[in-house]
């Protein structure tokens, strides 16, 4: 799979999740296997450039492999100067957040919510394909309802403004993250255009991934909520797709010891107080791969090592109480 001129070591792909994928989960999850991991939306608006939350999201310096920030805006001209000043932060690849169905988004027209204004989706390609040296991706939705699913419509627009790879999640913008999703759009556009096409929404397992791929005829698949607390997912489908067989699950201890990592990188990006509260919804997160709850102690710590401390006997409990887990497959 390849996105311009950058080659990807797998076709697997992180999706950009807001307040998820900062840089230390975009890290874990290309160690695991993902061939790229798109950093969470980064606001156009010239405003928010230096804020502080914005710049974390671009935050790029000794990330390994290829760097894709993903900008969100209704105005062509502050994308396009977005997308530049993105560039000279170190991003490799700009992406185009045209797929994000909430309701703070589309509230200014942004995200999903440009599918419903084609003429708009041109000038805004164009001017950021012009703005940047650097190859430019689109991710979008199917259409902006089930009655208005223009995914081809815009697909043929991407193409002809020269951007770089398109993603489809195959639902609409009214569809939210409900229901489930559909694929028979992203296979109807996957034929019409000739730029590469990732296909998004619910891939799981290994087994869906490639019934995706089969279904689609997609060039690659992007995941997103399934690798939450769930890292290994990019190995196991790597695995899978190769041979055809199913990796082993981690064990509890592999489960602990990929937690505490990532904890303890939270730690180091954020500071200790920020970081101590982002890590709460992973380690939920990753205790529910082990079928368990994380003891109500380790969301209540205030230090930490405190943290750490309790998430590393949390795990020793479980090591010893429980059989590897098996369950949620």
């Amino acid at each position: 799979m390849q996105i311009g001129h950058h080659q990807l070591k797998s076709k697997l792909i992180l999706a950009p999740m807001a307040g998820i994928s900062d840089r230390p989960f975009r890290e874990l999850c290309k160690q695991m296997g993902a061939g790229l991991a798109v950093s969470e939306m980064v606001a156009s608006n010239p405003a928010l450039q230096d804020n502080r939350k914005t710049l974390l999201r671009a935050e790029h310096s000794n990330e390994s492999g290829i760097r894709s920030v993903q900008i969100v805006g209704t105005n062509p001209e502050d994308m396009a100067a977005a997308a530049q000043l993105n560039v000279q932060r170190g991003a490799d690849i700009i992406d185009i957040n045209m797929g994000c169905p909430a309701k703070k988004v589309c509230a200014i027209a942004a995200g999903s919510a440009l599918l419903r204004d084609e003429d708009l989706v041109k000038r805004i390609l164009d001017a950021i394909v012009k703005a940047v040296e650097v190859p430019v991706t689109l991710k979008i939705r199917t259409g902006w309802d089930t009655e208005n699913r223009n995914a081809l419509n815009i697909a043929k627009i991407a193409e002809n403004a020269g951007i770089a790879a398109l993603t489809i999640h195959g639902r609409t913008r009214a569809c939210k993250f409900a229901g489930h999703a559909e694929y028979e759009t992203i296979r109807q556009v996957k034929q019409s255009v000739s730029i590469p096409i990732i296909a998004n929404g619910d891939i799981s397992t290994p087994e869906t991934a490639r019934a995706v791929l089969a279904t689609t005829g997609a060039d690659a698949l992007m995941i997103g909520r399934a690798a939450q607390g769930n890292p290994w997912l990019f190995s196991q489908i790597e695995h899978f797709l190769q041979t055809g067989e199913n990796l082993d699950q981690p064990t509890t201890a592999n489960i602990g010891e990929t937690l505490a990592r990532h904890v303890e990188s939270l730690y180091q990006f954020y500071g200790d107080y920020a970081g101590l509260r982002i890590a709460r919804k992973h380690i939920a997160w990753y205790f529910k791969q082990l079928n368990a709850v994380p003891p109500p102690q380790i969301n209540q710590a205030s230090q930490a090592a405190e943290q750490i401390k309790l998430i590393h006997q949390a795990i020793d409990h479980l090591t010893h109480c429980q059989p590897a887990p098996y369950g949620h497959h």
